[in-house]
């Protein structure tokens, strides 16, 4: 069985078997990691996973999960982010019928 050097944030470097790794590797590469619970401490420990780390992990036999990173996730978003009371005061418009009403009226007129 192949063993797998790994550091812990916590206990230095740990050994571990290819079952103790999760290897999540994303369509968007930067993206991909491995993790692990830490066989001193118990720790879940995440660590990023370039194209050579995915390589060596895969050959020492840890399956890898593909997930798709969704495309909204890597837009560029431009102006202020929205905030607490922006959510707050968009709920309480919402209770208002002729707010709803308006926006009715805006779509009918165009």
């Amino acid at each position: 069985m192949t063993t797998i050097k790994a550091s812990c944030h916590a206990c230095g470097e740990v050994e571990l078997t290819s079952a103790d790794v999760t290897l999540m590797v994303c369509s968007y590469a930067p993206q991909s990691y491995y993790t692990f619970c830490c066989t001193r401490c118990g720790d879940e420990v995440r660590k990023p996973a370039d194209d050579h780390v995915v390589s060596l992990l895969l050959s020492g036999g840890v399956e890898a999960v593909v997930w798709e990173l969704p495309t909204e996730a890597r837009e560029t978003h431009h102006g202020a982010a929205i905030g607490y009371d922006d959510v707050l005061d968009f709920a309480l418009r919402l209770t208002r019928s002729d707010f709803l009403a308006a926006i009715a009226a805006d779509a009918v007129s165009s």
